[in-house]
């Protein structure tokens, strides 16, 4: 009895190859098996099913029934919904600009070698790890016009504060304010990346005459100018999204006179209040192409004022 042993031997080493590629791939994706199937079921799954939804008519309780672009066209007419979007991005040009401009010059001041930096560094971070709610709820409480503290303070130099959240000429610029609450953090990455700026470029401004207004604009604005464009960005998608303050503190009515009708809240109130989901699937996927298209810009005109190239 004879054996052929020429092409057999390469093939079941290619097999063996194969079948230890397989085993690879099978215990890797065991491991990734729980990541996986939340992103497909939580993410995925939902991401695209609102798409489907938005060219519905669909309450929960019964099936969605198609109306193509019936929701897209009710959007263009309901004024609630272009007041939210007047609310939003009013809130959005004042907080995101502000924000940046506050985190840069607290960036700059803990950067300077002060007594009690290291405790206010770390002081600047707490308002970071308060809960939305609590957060909300302080200053509530601050902005309350017969019990607050900041009426308060304004009466001790003789001014009548407003009545802030009371009043729909003042309860955006109030949100605004709450908003730079949480500048903390945007404050700790400029902190490091002011750190981070080479000292021979500063030597070198210095040798040229420059003052510390120069050499804060020709040397220090474009070498942090990478970590102004991230808060930047991601200030504008959580200013587009702004919710859960405005919800508190409107008792989730967006008031007075839809004020603080934001356009994450009246999403809400379409979908969890008034169970039209296929409405609220359309006002969600507007506010993704909105986002996409805002980020785009930016990112675009970004090859005009960052600078990558520390050398």
């Amino acid at each position: 009895m004879s054996m052929t042993v020429g092409p057999s031997a390469p093939l079941s080493v290619q097999a063996r190859k194969r079948k230890k590629f397989w085993n690879s791939l099978g215990l890797g994706l065991l491991f990734v098996s729980p990541w996986l199937i939340g992103f497909l079921t939580l993410t995925l799954y939902p991401f695209f099913s609102s798409l489907y939804y938005s060219f519905t008519s669909y309450n929960i309780l019964s099936p969605a029934r198609w109306i193509g672009l019936e929701n897209y066209q009710k959007l263009m007419s309901d004024t609630k919904f272009m007041a939210s979007i007047g609310n939003t991005l009013y809130y959005t040009v004042i907080a995101v600009p502000l924000g940046v401009v506050l985190a840069v010059s607290l960036a700059l001041l803990y950067n300077q070698k002060l007594p009690g930096n290291r405790l206010f560094r770390t002081l600047m971070y707490v308002p970071l790890i308060v809960p939305p709610v609590a957060t909300a709820l302080l200053w509530q409480w601050i902005f309350n016009p017969q019990v607050g503290l900041l009426n308060a303070l304004l009466a001790r130099i003789g001014v009548v504060g407003p009545t802030w959240l009371g009043d729909p000429h003042w309860s955006k610029i109030s949100l605004i304010i709450i908003a730079q609450w949480g500048v903390g953090g945007s404050v700790l990455l400029l902190l490091a990346a002011l750190q981070d700026v080479p000292r021979p470029l500063y030597e070198a401004a210095e040798i040229d005459g420059a003052n510390l207004w120069h050499k804060f604009v020709h040397v220090t604005l474009p070498m942090i100018s990478p970590v102004v464009l991230f808060i930047s960005i991601t200030g504008i998608i959580n200013s587009f999204q702004v919710f859960t303050e405005a919800f508190i503190v409107s008792g989730g009515e967006g008031g007075p006179v839809n004020s603080t009708l934001f356009y994450s809240l009246y999403l809400f109130q379409q979908g969890f209040r008034y169970f039209h989901m296929g409405y609220a699937s359309a006002m969600a996927w507007l506010l993704f192409l909105a986002v996409l298209i805002v980020t785009l810009i930016v990112f675009r005109t970004s090859a005009r004022w960052v600078i990558y190239d520390r050398s």
